[in-house]
């Protein structure tokens, strides 16, 4: 016994020196035919299973040196012991019977139980968990450390950071709209999949999203447009008829702020399309961009615009022939009521009318 003890040490030893390979490799052969030689039959089983774990280190260790760092960041954060093999989802159900109830009216709990592919075989608990042999043989558990360990999407987890649960995310989850996730504002700040969506029970009618709609889940960070979208003036966000979604793409993409197309211009004439033109004549700052009269998340004035008329307009237009200051008397007070400029200049997003040089028309 003391000698099988001895020749377990000597497997630790190689276990390790999982880091450096050419140390355990030649370890191991020797701890090996030590073991056929000296060890009673009694003893090698157990000797002979620790000398594979050894063996499984390697290849695993060797395996991640040739694997991408993403990769290498998926194997490290599944938790799961070394050896630990697929034990399929019928085994999680015995404990986990509430959990799959919940699960089963989300999108992904119904993919499950119709037995749906993913790109790495039938879609199973440990598809997302990894390998739960270990965990099931271990009775179960939350541990950070030790037997029965599995992967967690738990925010706390110190196991696992952004990166580790989105690259398990986005094994299936990398076409579409998520095309742009790498290098995107919201990757590299560190935001997880997890912050935005729950994957194990429905709290939205779609998206899987974390809160009860898009608006409600963008919020938790974005809380200056919270903010805005209670202001008198606001798109109908509140009204369930677009959501932050209908102008970003919070997956990432190739133009600035997450835009969904090009300019801001552009997205706004999704929605807005009799302000697209071309025009006869053009008014050069609706061209340039409409945030140059317009905040589209919210305003205490009329139609969103940044500031009351006709102080907008006098941002650029100086006063002259009418003036719109109250201190020069009442006979300029005809330009500061009401649409002021645009009592007269009501075509101001451009005009097609061959008399309509300064949009009267």
């Amino acid at each position: 016994m003391i000698l099988a003890s001895g020749v377990g040490r000597a497997i630790s030893i190689a276990l390790s020196a999982g880091r450096r390979p050419a140390i355990a490799i030649f370890l191991i052969p020797i701890v090996l035919l030590a073991a056929a030689v000296f060890v009673p039959d009694s003893a090698r089983t157990q000797t002979a299973d620790t000398a594979q774990m050894a063996m499984d280190l390697l290849s695993r260790e060797d395996t991640l040196k040739d694997l991408p760092r993403q990769d290498v960041l998926q194997v490290k954060a599944s938790g799961a012991a070394v050896g630990a093999h697929y034990v399929g989802s019928e085994p999680c159900r015995l404990c986990h019977a509430g959990s799959f109830d919940e699960f089963k009216l989300t999108v992904m709990g119904r993919l499950l139980e119709s037995g749906h592919h993913t790109v790495g075989g039938k879609m199973e608990c440990e598809s997302c968990h990894g390998p739960g042999s270990s965990h099931v043989n271990a009775g179960g558990g939350r541990n950070d450390i030790g037997t029965g360990v599995i992967r967690s999407f738990r925010a706390n987890d110190p196991r696992s950071s952004a990166a580790d649960i989105n690259g398990i995310c986005l094994t299936c989850h990398e076409k579409g709209d998520r095309t742009y996730w790498r290098g995107s504002v919201h990757q590299t700040r560190g935001v997880a999949c997890t912050n935005c969506h729950t994957v194990m029970r429905r709290t939205s009618p779609r998206m899987q999203m974390a809160k009860g709609n898009v608006m409600d889940t963008c919020f938790q960070c974005h809380k200056d447009r919270r903010a805005h979208s209670v202001r008198t003036a606001h798109m109908p966000m509140r009204e369930g008829k677009m959501d932050c979604g209908s102008c970003h793409n919070p997956h990432g993409g190739p133009h600035d702020k997450m835009l969904k197309e090009a300019t801001v211009n552009d997205v706004c004439y999704t929605c807005h399309a009799d302000k697209r033109g071309p025009f006869l004549f053009e008014h050069p700052p609706v061209r340039e961009n409409c945030l140059n009269c317009h905040e589209p998340h919210g305003s205490m004035n009329r139609n969103l615009l940044t500031v009351m008329r006709p102080r907008l307009c006098q941002r650029c237009h100086t006063p002259g022939r009418h003036l719109g200051n109250p201190a020069l008397g009442i006979s300029s007070n005809r330009y500061m009521v009401n649409s002021a400029c645009q009592n007269c200049h009501t075509n101001i997003h451009g005009s097609n009318s061959p008399s309509g040089r300064r949009w009267h028309r």
